[in-house]
């Protein structure tokens, strides 16, 4: 280190400037986006910019957690979120568990298929017609079963599951277990790291549910969060609002600026708070199916 040129020192500051600033140009919206929600309306009317809030106040959260929009958004993210992460986690388990016994007949063609679907999608109008044809438009339904599972989330569960001794399995067997009993007491305890992981992104799918919801959902009852988060920023005061307890208009004294990052913060706090709490299981099962053991 005491050998270093004063160019190489000189190079090495100017790189830890530079990083540092673009890192303050990352976390200063989400700062600001933060500390505008707790802002008192008053203050925020007064000052052009407002970096740390001399009074701090729930108003815009009271305000919003008070309308049954809001109340309705979050309880269908919520049931989305939960109900469909569970679902993906079973079909996707079963699915990878499934061809990733050897002894299944028609195993390759299976797995071709899974594959196929990786690599050709079929596009929106395929889909959107499929979700019509089962009857499932403006139903919570049609933003989970279309949804429940992917290539390749199967396939990298598929790797874990190989790396699982076949030991195991025959031990089980003797026991008299069957192949649900197999999957269920045996493959799943085993994959607990793998499920945390693979039931961290189906759940933070599910809670950002966007594109789907507004192709298949037209009852404004039943949109999620990220629905009406949209519809808020782009145009607080549509005729949707207008006719929902969620107009902005009826509330005067409160900043339409205060309430749209309440709002961002709302539907970004949950996943945020869950995520320390899988981060050990996270962790594991970040690179499942990456390696065979």
């Amino acid at each position: 280190m005491g050998n270093r040129s004063l160019g190489s020192r000189i190079f090495d500051i100017c790189n830890i400037l530079f990083l540092l600033l673009i890192s303050l140009a990352c976390l200063f919206p989400i700062y600001y986006t933060f500390v505008l929600s707790f802002t008192d309306p008053v203050e925020y009317y007064q000052k052009p910019l407002i970096l740390f809030p001399t009074k701090w106040t729930l108003s815009a959260y009271q305000y919003l957690l008070s309308t049954d929009t809001m109340i309705n958004a979050i309880g269908v993210s919520t049931f989305l979120a939960t109900v469909g992460t569970v679902l993906s986690l079973v079909v996707s388990s079963g699915l990878a568990y499934a061809i990733s016994r050897k002894r299944l007949r028609f195993r390759r063609v299976f797995m071709f298929a899974i594959l196929f679907t990786i690599l050709f999608q079929p596009g929106l109008i395929p889909q959107y017609l499929i979700v019509r044809q089962l009857g499932l438009i403006d139903s919570l339904w049609s933003l989970i079963i279309p949804s429940l599972t992917g290539g390749w989330f199967v396939l990298l569960m598929k790797g874990f599951f190989d790396s699982i001794p076949d030991s195991l399995e025959d031990a089980a067997r003797i026991d008299g277990a069957n192949e649900i009993g197999v999957w269920l007491r045996i493959i799943l305890p085993l994959s607990v790291p793998a499920l945390v992981a693979f039931g961290l992104f189906f759940a933070v799918g599910y809670w950002n549910t966007f594109f789907n919801a507004i192709m298949f959902i037209n009852d404004h009852k039943k949109w999620p969060l990220q629905v009406l988060l949209q519809n808020m920023l782009v145009d607080p005061t549509s005729s949707v609002n207008a006719g929902s307890a969620m107009d902005f208009r009826s509330n005067r004294q409160m900043p339409t600026e205060t309430l749209k990052m309440a709002s961002v913060v709302i539907a970004t706090l949950p996943i945020m708070l869950v995520y320390p709490f899988l981060q050990k299981h996270f962790a594991k099962g970040a690179m499942v199916g990456s390696v065979k053991e």
